[in-house]
């Protein structure tokens, strides 16, 4: 598959900035921040939020969000952004109760969801929409923890910021093709399947030089 643009985009600043040293892997940082690489885990099922660009057979045909059990697997990872009406600049911690989006690396298409059956289970469909990181408002998520800012080591909760649907797992699995993968799903049922923990990811310190908004799409010529 075509390396998006989009995706060419996130690597080349994310060398950029590794450059100027704007980067770290979490150690000294406590928190989740704006314009974060990140993987997100299903505390209580042991999944890890995918896509990739397999489309559901059925509900609204968009390419279908899914968990997986495998640790080394690049189609988990996801960029921290602003809405279209909040800005969210890279390195400021994002706050308890603020609104982002969640945009798969590898395809440029956001977390979303609608009234859609999901397949399995029945419940609300999660799916990933929209190019090159823009969707519609859909793709708003409210971030739900203890506290004032997102902590790296706390689990947390997505609220649907539309729907009010909490992105959740219970552990229903696919056949083919992508047998053995967990639905990923919204409840409106609040409980431990839709407890999430940042793990494996890049995450953004400030910049001396001024804050990029991650809200809008990233434009480069690389």
């Amino acid at each position: 598959m075509e390396i998006s643009r989009f995706l060419r985009a996130q690597l080349f600043i994310s060398v950029l900035l590794s450059c100027m040293f704007t980067l770290s892997t979490g150690s000294e940082m406590s928190f989740v921040t704006c314009g974060s690489v990140v993987k997100l885990l299903n505390v209580k099922h042991n999944v890890r939020l995918h896509s990739h660009d397999v489309r559901y057979g059925s509900g609204s045909g968009q390419q279908s969000v899914t968990g997986v059990t495998a640790v080394e697997d690049s189609n988990s990872y996801w960029s921290v952004r602003g809405t279209s009406d909040t800005a969210c600049h890279r390195g400021n911690p994002v706050q308890c109760g603020q609104n982002i989006r969640l945009t798969h690396v590898n395809t440029g298409r956001n977390l979303h969801s609608h009234y859609f059956t999901s397949p399995l289970s029945s419940n609300q469909e999660v799916s990933a929409f929209g190019e090159n990181g823009e969707g519609d408002h859909l793709d708003e998520w409210t971030v739900l923890c203890a506290g004032s800012v997102w902590k790296r080591d706390d689990s947390v909760r997505f609220r649907h910021t539309a729907t009010d649907a909490l992105l959740s797992v219970t552990g229903e699995q696919y056949g083919r093709p992508i047998h053995g993968q967990r639905e990923v799903h919204g409840m409106m049922i609040s409980g431990s399947h839709s407890d999430w923990k940042t793990m494996e990811g890049i995450f953004m310190k400030p910049s001396e030089t001024g804050s990029r908004d991650f809200s809008s799409p990233i434009h480069t010529e690389f």
